[in-house]
């Protein structure tokens, strides 16, 4: 089966959670006998096409706009363009090398013209993983209206984007109920959870801990976006209110819009217990995972929809427990505390988030159990390898001849819901 997974960022550059998902799904794909191919976009190469090879998967990159960590206006431009430039770059090669499956990731709600030419020219199926109800998401956070011409043209192209697809995947029970509720799209939903492929790195040392003097401390740490969408001043309370807790330090890497407002916080507040660190690459990432305590995440409160950040899965590989702070009924907080995986609150409520802190500063031994929990958690539920099984059951659904060396069921079950009984008594 030659499978072309779509997708806005890539690596081995990028530390985006999203395209480590993306390259994990594609080897995984690769070591079924399977051809693989990545479209994707960057803007720092010179020639209009650059062709490729990381780890048996051929990617195929594209001179586009810079669409990460730069002005809204310029961002929305670059992005409105990806279709067309991709098309504009491998035209050709698209016309001379059939697909037998269209795989693409949202976000970015652009590819929808590019998946539309391709299933035209190919016969193929297109599933769509869908893990950002954007505008959605700006819209519940008061950045645009629900009825502004931004919003409209947002809103036309997150249309074409679900009508390119055959079916479209929803990271969660939680989401799926309320996409079929407010979306009327009219294409079959199922659930697909993020994955990861459980292969955890051996901590090389204090590398990390000796340079930012943490050799004793617990460290907790946040790696990824930090952005509005996750209220990081939500962390910074937190930061504050553990300040007399000498033992315990904040360790924040990543880029977004909120790394200006963190600073800016960190020095008016006289706060000596964070480190904020630029983005790092996947492998530094990695040896970070491995040498500090606990995974820490949060997601603005204004969030109407459920959401599993992807960062998690990183953590839940490193056998790290995990402290969060969700926007309200989320189905995430069932799903880690009932596998007994780690401790997650309400955003707003400090006092209880600063508590669960406390209980994880001074508790070593429910930690490492935590650790254990989020890991088997990972096996259960969220890995690469149900992932590709359940595409490939789509594939197989719509006539593709795969090559998969697993049994593929075209009628593969909805995956169970995240806080079912199972993986309480698993807890």
């Amino acid at each position: 089966m030659k499978v072309l997974l779509i997708i806005d960022d890539y690596l081995p550059d990028s530390i985006k959670v999203g395209a480590k998902m993306m390259h994990e799904l594609a080897v995984e794909f690769v070591a079924r006998g399977n051809q693989v191919t990545v479209i994707t976009p960057d803007h720092r190469i010179g020639k209009r096409a650059e062709t490729t090879v990381l780890d048996g998967v051929t990617v195929c990159r594209f001179r586009s706009g810079e669409i990460k960590n730069v002005a809204k206006v310029k961002r929305a431009v670059n992005e409105t363009l990806l279709s067309y430039n991709a098309w504009r770059a491998y035209k050709n090669h698209f016309n001379n090398n059939r697909h037998d499956l269209i795989v693409y990731y949202s976000p970015t709600i652009f590819w929808g013209s590019l998946v539309r030419k391709l299933k035209k020219n190919w016969g193929a199926p297109s599933y769509l993983i869908l893990r950002d109800f954007f505008p959605q998401w700006v819209i519940d956070n008061g950045i645009l209206s629900a009825r502004s011409p931004i919003t409209k043209y947002f809103r036309f192209f997150e249309w074409l984007n679900y009508q390119a697809a055959d079916t479209i995947a929803i990271q969660s029970p939680g989401n799926k109920t309320w996409f079929a509720r407010t979306t009327q799209t009219g294409k079959p939903l199922e659930v697909l959870y993020n994955w990861a492929a459980n292969e955890p790195v051996p901590s090389r040392g204090g590398h990390y801990r000796e340079a930012l003097g943490l050799k004793d401390k617990v460290v907790y740490f946040y790696g990824g976006n930090i952005g509005h969408a996750q209220d990081m001043m939500n962390i910074v309370r937190l930061a504050k209110n553990m300040r007399t807790e000498t033992r315990a330090h904040f360790v924040l890497v990543g880029d977004g819009d909120e790394v200006g407002l963190v600073r800016s916080a960190m020095a008016r507040e006289g706060l000596n217990n964070i480190s904020l660190l630029p983005a790092v690459s996947q492998d530094e990432f990695k040896q970070m995972l491995a040498e500090f305590d606990v995974g820490l995440f949060t997601l603005h409160p204004g969030h109407s929809t459920h959401n599993f950040p992807g960062k998690l899965l990183g953590y839940m590989v490193q056998h790290m427990p995990i402290l969060g702070s969700i926007n309200p009924n989320n189905d995430l907080k069932p799903a880690i505390e009932e596998a007994g995986g780690g401790l997650i609150t309400v955003n707003g409520d400090d006092e209880g988030l600063l508590n669960n802190a406390l209980t994880l500063l001074h508790d070593e031994t429910l930690r490492i159990q935590m650790g254990e929990n989020a890991n088997r958690l990972l096996n259960e539920q969220f890995s690469v390898a149900s992932a590709v099984d359940r595409i490939t059951a789509f594939a197989v659904g719509h006539g593709v001849k795969t090559a998969s060396n697993r049994a593929a069921i075209p009628e593969k079950p909805e995956p169970a819901p995240l806080h079912s009984g199972v993986l309480a008594k698993n807890g």
